[in-house]
């Protein structure tokens, strides 16, 4: 296997790549969706404030290969960089694109981002309103993304009742609602009218009671797998749990003997084929494998996810490089830089361990370039 020199140690020998193969049926256990993370044009100024420049056609083709493993696609996410370099614009034409490409499920984010500074909930809920007819019109299942502006216009739980009471009331078809916790995104702090997250849960379910039949679930990304499984068991029938939680999602996935919940995770794009192989023995109740096959993955996913969380989407980006889904190591808004060399080693590294290279020799040389340009 090929070798790799790191700095402050000897060279670094690679492992085998995972021996995955593609699933030949749809899963059947759990519903599925991989965040996926947009694909920079690398000789554009996509500088930071800068309009995005897509390379659309490896963008396109990173969401097949999702989809090859069985996975759903939740597009247009704080993944693709919505609120951190992704405008509005670049994000119409993602959505559109997917909509058109799809060969396997696909959910995308409904928002405010376009808007602007907003100054009531009102103005906020015109714009949603806008971009969930967009998502609608394209076939595309609506994820209603957690608002910045609402957030900052809100005086409490009832303006949140309000806005997404008249979204449910008006939607085609069953959305997702989307709790991003502030680690994600520092100005989500306090969303759903309460900086308690046992309060912020009342008004989530009190949203949700409402309105039967609109919400087919809930991402819930705070990190806190307890309070995940408490308000897992309060659901009502029919709605799920969608796991937004990159520390602990195998158990939580996995479930215990009072349910499990769903995913929709940005850590599914750099693991797609380990995650893929895992619902298949999730499907045969074969549990032993299911954990075995995801154990690897999860060192590597709490580094990427370290604190700063918002960052993450530097780490999934270099990794798809690495393994080739894409020719640069290139961000919209400039983001490349939001991690630090030694992070980016030892997500090689943890990457490596779990399997996820498929072409070790072009992960290796890659990575060699990557450590000479930085002086390494």
């Amino acid at each position: 296997m090929p070798e790799v020199r790191l700095p402050g140690g000897p060279n670094y020998v690679m492992g085998t790549p995972g021996a995955w193969s593609v699933p030949t049926a749809p899963f059947v256990s759990r519903t599925v969706f991989a965040a996926a993370h947009v694909v920079a044009d690398p000789f554009a100024d996509n500088t930071p404030g800068a309009p995005a420049v897509v390379d659309w056609e490896t963008t396109l083709a990173f969401r097949r290969h999702l989809w090859s493993w069985g996975l759903g696609v939740a597009d247009a996410m704080d993944t693709a960089q919505r609120n951190a370099g992704l405008d509005w614009a670049a994000t119409r034409t993602l959505i559109a694109l997917s909509a058109a490409e799809a060969t396997g499920p696909l959910a995308c984010g409904a928002g405010t981002d376009h808007a602007g500074a907003l100054s009531s909930p009102g103005e906020v809920l015109a714009a949603y309103e806008e971009q969930v007819a967009f998502v609608e019109d394209t076939g595309a299942q609506v994820i209603l993304m957690a608002s910045r502006q609402l957030a900052a216009v809100a005086r409490g739980p009832e303006d949140y009742l309000s806005v997404y009471g008249t979204l449910l009331k008006q939607v085609a078809r069953p959305v997702i609602l989307h709790w991003l916790g502030e680690m994600f995104d520092p100005h989500l702090r306090g969303y759903w009218g309460s900086s308690s997250v046992p309060d912020a849960t009342e008004t989530l379910l009190s949203i949700i009671a409402q309105h039967p039949g609109a919400v087919d679930g809930v991402k819930v990304s705070l990190l806190d797998a307890s309070h995940e499984v408490s308000l897992r068991r309060r659901l009502p029938d029919g709605v799920k749990l969608y796991t937004g939680d990159d520390f602990h999602y195998p158990a939580l996935i996995r479930g215990d003997s009072s349910g499990y919940s769903h995913a929709l995770l940005g850590v599914l794009d750099p693991i797609a084929p380990a995650a893929s192989a895992a619902l298949g023995f999730l499907d045969t109740g074969d549990l032993d494998a299911y954990d075995a096959t995801l154990a690897p993955t999860v060192p590597l996913a709490r580094h990427l996810f370290a604190a700063p969380t918002s960052a993450y989407k530097t780490g999934i980006v270099f990794l798809a490089w690495l393994a080739g889904h894409q020719p640069a190591f290139a961000m919209v808004g400039g983001a490349t830089t939001a991690r630090s060399l030694p992070h980016l080693v030892e997500t090689f590294r943890l990457a490596d361990r779990a399997g996820l290279f498929p072409d070790p020799e072009l992960a290796s040389a890659r990575m060699r370039a990557f450590l000479a340009v930085h002086g390494a």
